[in-house]
């Protein structure tokens, strides 16, 4: 019955290992609600782009189609000639310059986790530890006897 007294430490090393694994280790859940809030940045990037897109091709496509809207773009730009005259439309509403950022520059943060190294020597250390004290208190107990 003394030898299961030993067995604690084993028990304590395995229970500390999967308590670590589970909670901060690489696949863990720390790790995985820091993807998460990633995939919810990459998910918001990808529909502002959407947006950035619909709009670059509605531009796209006025000027391509809409011959007014090409001669008032080339005239913002400076592009005319010499003998031509500018009036102002009324109801004509001003052209947005199309916009130089095609998106946000994104860069990866990889998660903050603990190496499962790190965590296999953290759990072996509590488990000798743990054994040590056992086997230090057996120790005591044969001597006062």
């Amino acid at each position: 019955m003394k030898i299961f007294k030993y067995l604690i430490g084993i028990w304590a090393a395995i229970a500390v290992y999967t308590l670590f694994s589970f909670l901060a280790g690489p696949k863990g859940l720390s790790a995985y609600n820091f993807l998460l809030t990633e995939r919810e940045n990459q998910l918001e990037n990808l529909k502002d782009l959407g947006i950035l897109y619909a709009e670059l091709n509605r531009t796209k496509n006025s000027l391509i189609y809409d011959h007014d809207t090409l001669l008032v773009h080339a005239r913002q730009m400076g592009y005319g000639h010499e003998d031509e005259r500018f009036i102002r439309i009324v109801g004509l509403s001003n052209i947005k310059p199309i916009p130089a950022e095609v998106g946000k520059v994104y860069s990866v943060v990889k998660p903050d986790y603990i190496a499962d190294g790190h965590i296999k020597v953290a759990a072996f250390i509590i488990g000798l530890l743990l054994f040590g004290f056992l086997f230090t208190m057996e120790v005591i107990d044969r001597r006062s006897q």
